[in-house]
């Protein structure tokens, strides 16, 4: 039994090993059969390619080519009349202009945004650089956007600051998705440069203005025009109801007992300006800065354009100032976000444009002066707003302005004496200049002109009063009144290489002698008498004239971009 089984041992043995061996030579032969198959193609396409390589040195190179195109073209047929029998072309025609996005949503005329521009409180922060922009479709970092005017738009420096997904507002406020360079582009639309809008997008979202009435507006003098009385409409928020008007402009308030001043409509004679849509506006100018810059006149309008903006907010909640400053004459900086619109409403102070500062005299006192050649100090905040509205002019007429000695400045030498126009011309110059130096043709810059006083019997230091006026002006030569300053203006911007737009509010405001303060410009209680020795016959009481600045800004944003909100919500 031993030996037997010792002897079938060794049998097992070899025939394992055997096996073994085979198998393994079986494994090799047919790796090397596929490999060499997949080393030597059959396929048509390839097979030519192989041989057209083998046979290079013998063939014509013309003949080469021709064999060479000839077998991608049968190959590629051939491919294609497969798939196209299993995968039929649509009718292109039912497809009705809509643009499937891969996310399984099909969107008719889809319109997508620009980067935006971060933002610092402080005004010496302005670090450039735009990286990574982002449009309504999610982050596209290979998509460059189109700035419209010519610029490079690989790693666009924009003056307003470092283009990120979220933008500082310098109050630990921050912006989403925000959005850069003025206009939509997606059709050709454009804000400066002069380039003309292309194939504006009809409807105009909440305006409801057809392509008609756009195209009439367009070509409508919106400065020439009357007051018309208008109960029904006006005024566009209740006077008391509006949390930011300051007491200086809260004439029903301060005791102003009449209203027939609140009922009154710009209306231009050869158009109508679109209703203001508070929703609208704040599309227009999603993800941007909108920043007015002068003094206590641009205040007012400030708080007008405030005033509109919250009467038509849905959640009001979403509207405040980014430090919760309460507005008063004495602060001079304000940013107000409107969240879900990631887009702020801004105020400068400057009264000038141009440079405040102080020389000492002999005796140690301080002296005020005007440096008519440098800008003024506030112009770094200038370079991160998309929307610009200065303007100038009401302290020119002040005391040491109008004087002009030892005051005006330019260098470093005070002129002992200096006509106060030829400064006002020059200090314009300067800020023209740094416009032009400055600010990107994608922006939209105005200047809202000078808003005449109604001041009788003297000025606004000397006993000039305005009290009692309840009516505007209805004819007489002071209509026609064009200031000098408003010469100088319409001079300046016209020489400018940046377009700006004139918000020309000089005649429609010559109407309005009833608009003013005058002695309701404080708010008095109990026996207190209002003094009548000093009256505001210049800034305007809220609801009122400023308004319909505000109204001529929106209707130039609607003539010059394209909404993409819904006609049903017009």
């Amino acid at each position: 039994m031993v030996s037997s089984s010792s002897s079938s041992s060794p049998k097992k043995k070899r025939f394992y090993i055997l096996s073994t061996v085979f198998l393994i030579f079986l494994f090799l032969f047919s790796f090397f059969l596929f490999t060499k198959r997949a080393l030597d193609p059959t396929l048509s396409l390839y097979k030519d390619l192989y041989s057209y390589s083998q046979q290079s040195q013998t063939q014509n190179p013309h003949s080469q080519i021709h064999t060479f195109n000839s077998s991608i073209q049968t190959h590629i047929s051939s491919d294609l009349e497969s798939y196209n029998a299993k995968n039929p072309v649509p009718n292109f025609d039912d497809l009705k202009n809509e643009t499937d996005f891969g996310d399984g949503i099909d969107k008719g005329n889809p319109i997508s945004e620009n980067g935006f521009s971060r933002m610092g409180e402080n005004p010496d922060d302005d670090d450039d650089g735009k990286k990574n922009p982002v449009s309504d479709f999610g982050d596209k970092e290979n998509v460059e956007p189109d700035f419209g005017v010519g610029i490079d738009k690989k790693n666009f420096n924009s003056d307003f600051g470092d283009v990120k997904n979220e933008a500082d507002l310098g109050g630990g406020i921050e912006m989403k998705n925000p959005v850069s360079d003025f206009g939509d582009r997606r059709n050709g639309t454009e804000f400066g440069g002069g380039i003309q809008e292309e194939n504006p997008i009809p409807g105009n979202g909440f305006s409801g203005m057809g392509v008609e009435m756009l195209e009439k507006l367009r070509s409508c003098d919106m400065y020439n025009g009357k007051w018309v009385k208008d109960e029904e409409n006006y005024p566009k928020y209740k006077p008391g109801t509006c949390p930011y008007v300051d007491e200086a402009y809260d004439c029903q308030a301060n005791g102003r007992k009449d209203t027939n001043y609140l009922h009154w409509r710009w209306k231009p004679l050869d158009c109508d300006l679109p209703r203001f849509n508070a929703m609208d506006f704040l599309t227009r100018i999603r993800g941007k800065r909108l920043m007015l810059v002068g003094d206590s006149m641009n205040r007012n309008q400030f708080e007008s354009l405030l005033c509109l903006l919250h009467e038509g907010l849905p959640n009001k909640s979403k509207m405040y100032e980014v430090h919760g400053y309460k507005i008063t004459k004495g602060r001079g900086y304000y940013i107000f976000k409107f969240e879900d619109y990631d887009c702020t409403v801004e105020f400068v102070r400057s009264h000038f444009l141009v440079k405040e500062g102080i020389r000492l005299g002999g005796k140690g006192n301080r002296n005020p002066t005007l440096s008519i050649d440098r800008i003024d100090k506030s112009s770094p905040r200038w370079k991160r707003a998309d929307i610009l509205i200065f303007n100038t002019g009401h302290w020119w007429t002040h005391g040491k302005t109008a004087r002009g000695k030892n005051y005006y400045k330019e260098g470093d030498y005070i002129y002992p004496h200096f006509d106060a126009v030829e400064a006002y011309r020059r200090a314009l110059k300067t800020w023209a200049k740094w416009i032009d130096e400055n600010i990107n043709l994608g922006k939209l810059v105005f200047y809202r002109g000078y808003s005449n006083a109604h001041f009788r019997g003297g000025d606004w230091d000397s006993g000039g009063t305005c009290n009692g006026e309840t009516e505007p002006i209805q004819s007489g030569a002071y209509l026609d009144n064009y200031p000098l300053k408003m010469k100088i203006v319409d001079e300046t911007i016209g020489q400018m290489r940046v377009p700006v737009v004139a918000l020309n509010v000089t005649k429609l405001t010559n109407f309005r002698k009833d608009g003013h303060p005058s002695i309701y410009g404080k708010n008095v209680t109990g026996m207190v008498k209002v003094s009548t020795r000093r009256q505001d016959c210049s800034h305007w009481c809220l609801p009122g004239v400023p308004d319909a600045w505000n109204e001529l800004i929106y209707a130039t944003l609607v003539v010059r971009t394209a909404s993409s909100l819904p006609n049903h919500l017009s």
